[in-house]
């Protein structure tokens, strides 16, 4: 328990030593204008780019870290930071600026640009994860595109042979009603032409008697 409790310890302090490291970097001087309180500094740390315009920093040569000069900054390039030292005479009294002297410095603002930074990573990384999954998921997509079509071809295939025999089928079954009917038609006329015929055959008169009509005259016409 006791070990793990001092690992933990350890871990702690490299994480918080690395948390107070990310505001400090170091520089030698490339120019001086003394007039304008302004010094130009060759760097070269990555994280240069976390460095804005107006960032307050300070800085102290070798060995004299007890004396630290505050500036601010104006500018700054790849390679290059340019510092505006308000109380350039003081600190170029204690410390003589000198082209090529080494500095070490340390902004907050530096610290928590960083900081926020790594937040922004953070969620760029969740992004990109995110992003990446749903590549993978319609990159597999693409990959099945023609398995997914002889799939759904399949599928249709059978639905379509089983479509086109229940089409027949149902052809069939009313071809043959078709034919039911036309014979059960004809039987039905043989049967009617039979009933006519015995109407025909049976049919009483209203009159036995029938009208001779030998006179042009119709009013002698006479029953016999």
């Amino acid at each position: 328990m006791r070990t793990l409790l001092v690992c933990l310890s350890i871990l702690l302090c490299l994480q918080v030593k690395a948390k107070d490291q990310s505001g400090y970097f170091s520089g030698r001087v490339s120019s001086i204008s003394e007039e304008a309180r302004i010094l130009r500094f060759k760097v070269d740390f990555d994280n240069v780019k976390y460095i804005n315009k107006m960032d307050a920093v300070e800085f102290w040569a070798q060995h004299q870290e007890t004396f630290k000069c505050k500036a601010f900054v104006l500018g700054r390039s790849s390679t290059h930071i340019l510092l505006k030292v308000p109380k350039f005479s003081n600190c170029n009294d204690v410390s003589p600026f000198a082209i090529g002297r080494y500095y070490y410095f340390h902004s907050k603002d530096l610290e928590n640009n960083i900081a926020m930074g790594k937040e922004l990573i953070e969620i760029l990384v969740k992004k990109r994860l995110a992003l990446q999954s749903k590549i993978a998921r319609n990159s597999k997509l693409v990959d099945t595109y023609l398995q997914r079509v002889d799939s759904l071809n399949t599928r249709y295939e059978i639905l379509r042979k089983k479509l086109l025999a229940e089409w027949k089928e149902e052809l069939s079954k009313l071809e043959y009603d078709q034919q039911e009917l036309v014979r059960n038609n004809e039987g039905l006329k043989v049967r009617l032409n039979e009933v006519d015929h015995k109407l025909e055959k049976y049919r009483v008169r209203d009159e036995n008697l029938s009208l001779d009509r030998w006179s042009l005259d119709p009013k002698y016409y006479y029953l016999k």
